[in-house]
């Protein structure tokens, strides 16, 4: 792609709404712009980053055995009501009526929806465990809409649901959304670590949020540093067998946020393990039994003959909130540093001298080869100073920047820069090209 016919509109200037880093440069970098308190476009850069975490959670929730659906943004009130949710959830929820006078609600979360989904369609134990998903745009009317992606009113969310016959398989089913969260914000280049939650207005008695460490973090969190260390579930992980041993060894030692901090635990730890920081939540996971299926008749038929309601547990990721949480832990003063899985482009190839004959067409085969290697590929073909082609590179945050001038090709050379630690070489054409081709095999 090349930067004179693409859509990337930089700003030289911070935006005075913009309170935290991510926000900054989400807008300088023109990834997205705002259209009301808490409600974005979605400009080319930043949709290429959020497709990519998009895909990144949707192969790890069907890693582990989720299977996908799509529901509407707009739900019934009437549905609602019938789990007794739809007076006592707050002025979070925005209700619509319709032509019809119909009393209609922007969805805020999905748990009534799916619950009648299953309840007209599923009737043995023999159709269970079950586990729907969706990716879908949510509506939370925040009172105080801020922090740019972190707290919108709008925003994309990967809900999921499981159904099973008892507590039992229902915990099954909630550790293999455990294992399966580990995995994704590993992917995703973030270690997120567990700590026991409150289940809030969802409901249960089992939850856990999924926080990374950040010094721009919305909350204090604590933890033994032991956690930092241990081996993340490998892609060849049995999600049909026993996850109990994976998910004790994450939930053994000591994490907690504010509201659930335990001063005398936390002190009896070794000083040299603990670890008190700000922390960002990036997933939360419920287990909350017959919460919904009770109130809403969604019963299966057991062994037995019996009809009894389901066990159902929710598990829920922030996609679009997830950008902003990878910029917060991964930037510096001048820009992102994208993490190599969801970079826009892989490479920003640069042209110090568009309009130069032999630099145009060295340019132009560069990006033909890492191209047909897979690569994606930005090249800065603009005809400004190298300063602001830098600055653009460094501010968006590509893992790597292959720089082009008409002084380098005559020896033969170019110039590589890796983003994340700012490291430059000087190397032969063909020794750059087979680094960044070689590298992008090894992330493949």
């Amino acid at each position: 792609m090349r930067l004179s016919r693409y859509f990337l509109p930089i700003l030289k200037e911070t935006p005075k709404e913009a309170e935290i880093v991510s926000h900054r440069l989400m807008l300088r970098a023109g990834m997205i712009r705002q259209q009301a308190a808490g409600i974005y476009s979605w400009l080319p850069l930043g949709l290429k980053v959020l497709n990519k975490v998009g895909k990144i959670v949707r192969e790890e929730q069907n890693r582990a055995g989720a299977i996908e659906v799509l529901m509407p943004t707009i739900q019934s009130a009437d549905l609602w009501r019938e789990s007794g949710r739809y007076d006592a959830y707050g002025k979070e929820m925005l209700r619509i009526t319709d032509r019809h006078e119909r009393e209609m609600l922007f969805g805020p979360t999905n748990e009534e929806m799916i619950t009648e989904i299953f309840r007209s369609s599923v009737r043995s134990y023999r159709d269970l465990p079950l586990n729907l998903y969706h990716i879908q745009w949510k509506f939370r009317d925040e009172v105080r809409p801020r922090f740019g992606v972190m707290r919108g009113r709008e925003f994309l969310m990967k809900d999921a649901y499981s159904f099973d016959v008892d507590a039992e398989g229902a915990r099954r089913a909630y550790q293999r959304m455990f294992v399966a969260y580990l995995r994704t914000f590993n992917r995703l280049g973030m270690t997120a670590i567990p700590m026991q939650a409150d289940t809030g207005p969802i409901g249960g008695d089992m939850s856990h949020e999924f926080i990374i460490l950040a010094d721009t973090g919305e909350s204090a969190v604590f933890c033994d540093k032991s956690l930092l260390d241990l081996p993340i579930p490998g892609a060849d992980t049995d999600f049909d067998g026993d996850l109990s041993p994976i998910v004790a060894a994450w939930t053994g030692p000591y994490a907690a946020t504010e509201e659930k901090h335990d001063e005398a635990a936390f002190e009896a730890i070794p000083e040299e393990r603990r670890v008190a920081a700000r922390g960002i939540e990036v997933g939360h996971i419920f287990y909350f039994g017959t919460k919904y299926s009770e109130p809403m008749g969604a019963k299966v038929a057991g062994p037995d003959g019996q009809e009894k309601p389901v066990h159902m547990g929710s598990y829920g990721v922030g996609v679009s909130r997830l950008l902003g949480a990878i910029i917060e832990a991964s930037h510096d003063d001048a820009g992102i540093i994208w993490p190599d899985s969801v970079a826009p482009f892989d490479v920003g190839l640069i042209n110090m001298k568009p309009g130069d004959g032999p630099t145009d067409e060295a340019v132009a085969s560069i990006e033909r080869q890492l191209e047909a290697a897979g690569l994606e590929v930005l090249t800065d073909d603009a005809d400004t100073r190298a300063g602001a082609k830098f600055a653009t590179m460094d501010l968006i945050g590509l893992p790597w920047q292959l720089i082009v001038g008409p002084r380098g090709l005559a020896a033969g050379e170019v110039e590589l820069k890796r983003r994340a630690t700012g490291e430059r070489e000087t190397l032969p054409l063909e020794s750059a090209l087979r680094r960044l081709i070689d590298w992008h095999k090894a992330i493949a």
